[in-house]
């Protein structure tokens, strides 16, 4: 019988540990049962706390509990939620044996999240890793790829859909656009705002400065501390005029009366006092596009800054002006990464030029590669994705705009000082997805087509209800990329997505997008049906 370590990074927020403890603690249940079945113990290497919880909740904790294991054990990280991956990544660093991570195939905490964030992050460090998930830990490709794993201490994924892009598959057109763009980004530069680095302990969202100079891009690395200093000095009356220019827009506020729980008018107004404060530091200091830690720091301070940067990233949005009167960025998007991921920042910024270029929706987002499902109402034949950011995503993206968009409170168990979140259903239409990643210490980036499809209104509300109801969700269908292929490949938790107007745009943006990424020195590669 071989003994297997069992490692559970969880959050650095108590209450989110203890909340979803019942999830991970059945997960173990049936992990454990799958491998005695197949001759294993799975050795819990860390115990159950007193406060109800067994995850790993700090980098300190995770290197002491590393320090108790045996360097060659075989080793497996489970992921049932949202886990910090600097927690276990130090230990990981140092670690011989085989390492498995291994997430739920379920919607109710971001378990999947987790262990791509974590996979992209062993990527970005250069530390060999298999990969696996399942719904209910029975079924043949999860038995069959945990058998290999168990034999071979290794296990790979088919990757028949990644082909590598060559300049010479764009039109010479395309590569000229391309060309002129990336000597134009050399030759004036670009700034990438920073407020504060390393959100949630995503290492994999950090592009090391020395990946992106020689492209002609520079962090201006700016502090949560003065963005909320900022906010607090916007006066009333500008931070009442946006709220009440998405008003006359239609955008829907779900309020209630306890702030602990529910969401107020005046988390509203501050969140748009912190909107104002941000369009104006980016003006301040030349901010190509910026990025809003939040997680932790200002969640303690400010409501959440989601319904920000879902306001920051569209087009039309409430105007602010400079002290001599002049809108910054008049009927421009001022983009924003969220959850300050550097990697969708550059892809950002990126999809803004060449869709500029092109005459395309200019909008863009990062969701979470959340989940994904069956269509239960019967309406598509196709499995369709849950690609869902924890917080905002731009109207734009959303039928009717701002008037198909709502606000809710952001859970309590991670927002103690709530604020509202930028939800609708995306419209459908046809897609271009990316991530630019960091692995063998160079920039690389996947790229594919897709469509996001309308489902009906029940489906919509079984998918949002069996994830976070108040977060934004795209219903996502990738054009020659499967379930397990996409999940085998991904090297992120996080997916970009802009819309096109149809399938020949797709075609064309991802040519000239991938031509300008080759050219700044990102290896490119196509991914499913291009």
């Amino acid at each position: 019988m071989t003994k297997i370590a069992l490692v559970v990074s969880g959050d650095l927020r108590e209450s989110a540990n203890t909340t979803c403890w019942p999830a991970q603690k059945a997960m173990e249940a049936k992990l454990s049962a799958v491998l005695a079945d197949l001759g294993h113990e799975l050795w819990r290497a860390h115990p159950i706390k007193p406060e109800g919880h067994g995850f790993i909740s700090s980098q300190r904790e995770g290197m002491d509990v590393f320090a108790g294991i045996d360097p060659d054990m075989p080793l497996i990280i489970a992921e049932a939620v949202w886990q910090y991956s600097h927690h276990v990544l130090p230990g990981l660093t140092t670690h011989k044996g085989p390492i498995l991570t291994v997430a739920n195939w379920s919607g109710q905490y971001p378990g999947l999240v987790g262990m791509l964030n974590l996979n992209g992050s062993l990527t970005k460090a250069g530390i060999a890793y298999s990969t696996l998930w399942s719904r209910d830990f029975d079924d043949a490709f999860f038995l069959d790829g945990l058998k290999t794993w168990l034999a071979d201490g290794k296990l790979s994924h088919d990757q028949s859909h990644v082909k590598p892009f060559s300049p010479a598959l764009a039109d010479e057109s395309d590569r000229a656009a391309a060309a002129q763009i990336a000597d134009e980004w050399r030759r004036d530069k670009l700034i990438m705002g920073v407020f504060d680095e390393g959100c949630m302990g995503m290492y994999n969202a950090i592009i090391p400065d020395e990946l992106l100079m020689p492209m002609g891009v520079f962090k201006e690395r700016l502090s949560q501390s003065a963005l909320y200093f900022a906010a607090t000095q916007v006066p009333d009356d500008e931070a009442n005029a946006a709220y009440q220019w998405m008003l006359d827009r239609g955008m829907t506020f779900h309020f209630g009366a306890d702030p602990k729980t529910e969401l107020t008018e005046d988390q509203v107004i501050d969140q748009c006092r912190m909107y104002i404060a941000a369009v104006r530091l980016a003006d301040q200091f030349g901010c190509a596009a910026i990025g809003i830690q939040y997680q932790q720091g200002l969640k303690d301070l400010w409501p959440a800054s989601d319904l920000v940067e879902g306001m920051l990233n569209n087009s039309e949005r409430p105007p602010v002006a400079r002290a001599d009167g002049s809108v910054i960025r008049d009927g421009e998007p001022v983009v924003h990464f969220n959850e300050v991921d550097e990697c969708a920042g550059l892809d950002a910024l990126l999809i803004n030029r060449v869709h500029a270029a092109l005459g395309q929706p200019v909008e863009t987002t990062l969701h979470d590669i959340r989940w994904g499902d069956d269509d239960a109402s019967g309406t598509m034949d196709d499995f369709v994705w849950v690609f869902e950011i924890s917080g905002a995503a731009p109207p734009a993206h959303h039928p009717g705009g701002w008037a198909g968009s709502e606000s809710y409170r952001q859970p309590a168990m991670f927002f103690p000082a709530g604020g509202g979140t930028l939800k609708g259903y995306a419209k459908p239409g046809d897609i271009v997805w990316s991530r630019i990643f960091v692995k063998d210490n160079a920039l690389h980036m996947d790229i594919g087509r897709g469509k996001a499809v309308d489902l009906p209104a029940e489906e919509c509300e079984r998918r949002s209800k069996a994830t976070d109801y108040p977060w934004p969700i795209m219903s996502a269908v990738l054009s020659g990329v499967s379930r397990d292929t996409m999940m085998g490949r991904h090297q992120a938790n996080h997916v970009q997505v802009a819309y096109v107007d149809d399938e020949a745009a797709a075609r064309r943006a991802i040519g000239i997008r991938a031509a300008l990424a080759t050219e700044l020195g990102i290896a490119v590669s196509l991914c499913g049906d291009i």
